[in-house]
């Protein structure tokens, strides 16, 4: 399997990544083509297909926050089961950020990733991968160390059309021991960063920013 980046929109492989993404997710969840120019720019934002025999197996974005010293998995797709495309995409992931940090002089401390729960959630079916299913990704997810932060998250929907997107869980992967609980303003100031780009954003957003402005601590809970 090759584990290959991709910088620009022009790239032809660029075109075969967005179509996976819309073929996969809700389209809440998928930027609009064009409106990938400019992430794809940012040495930060790091886009990755898996390749094998030339076909796309699998496809993953995330990021890192040089003032926060932490990371984001924005998104994960496995297209084929059986492969261990799941075991390649997370090691080449904490391979690539480990190697980042060590040239940017990060310490990073964590990863944040969202994660459907699939027991508040309807439709299970994400273009019928198995593999894909919000039940098996949230048991990946708690196998690699995530928990999940303790307090109601909604995210704005990336068609910039003010929805909120309900149903998730904001969680965190420790990347150091004993970290039990993140501050309240750590995660308001990253999540108010990460979702910028978009201009519109929904009410219910608005007001989960303004709650974590009044609290402390928020605990980490198992998944």
């Amino acid at each position: 399997m090759e584990y290959i980046q991709i910088n620009s929109i022009n790239d032809p492989m660029f075109a075969r990544l967005h179509k996976t993404m819309q073929d996969v997710f809700p389209p809440e969840e998928v930027l609009e083509y064009e409106l990938w120019a400019e992430p794809l720019k940012d040495p930060t934002i790091r886009v990755f297909l898996v390749v094998q025999d030339d076909e796309v197996v699998g496809v993953t974005e995330y990021r890192y926050n040089k003032e926060l010293n932490v990371a984001m998995t924005d998104f994960t797709i496995i297209v084929k089961e059986g492969l261990g495309v799941g075991p390649f995409l997370a090691k080449k992931r904490y391979e690539d950020l480990m190697r980042l940090a060590q040239e940017h002089n990060l310490d990073l401390i964590g990863m944040f990733a969202e994660i459907y729960d699939p027991y508040r959630m309807t439709d299970h079916s994400f273009a019928g991968i198995k593999v894909m299913d919000p039940f098996v990704r949230r048991e990946v997810l708690s196998h690699l160390g995530y928990m999940r932060l303790d307090f109601p998250y909604v995210h704005p929907a990336w068609t910039n059309e003010g929805e909120a997107v309900n149903h998730l869980d904001l969680c965190f992967q420790p990347f150091k021991e004993n970290i039990h609980s993140l501050k309240a303003s750590f995660i308001r100031d990253f999540i108010t960063g990460y979702y910028s780009v978009l201009s519109n954003k929904p009410r219910e957003w608005n007001n989960m920013v303004a709650d974590l402005e009044k609290r402390d601590d928020i605990q980490l809970k198992p998944l």
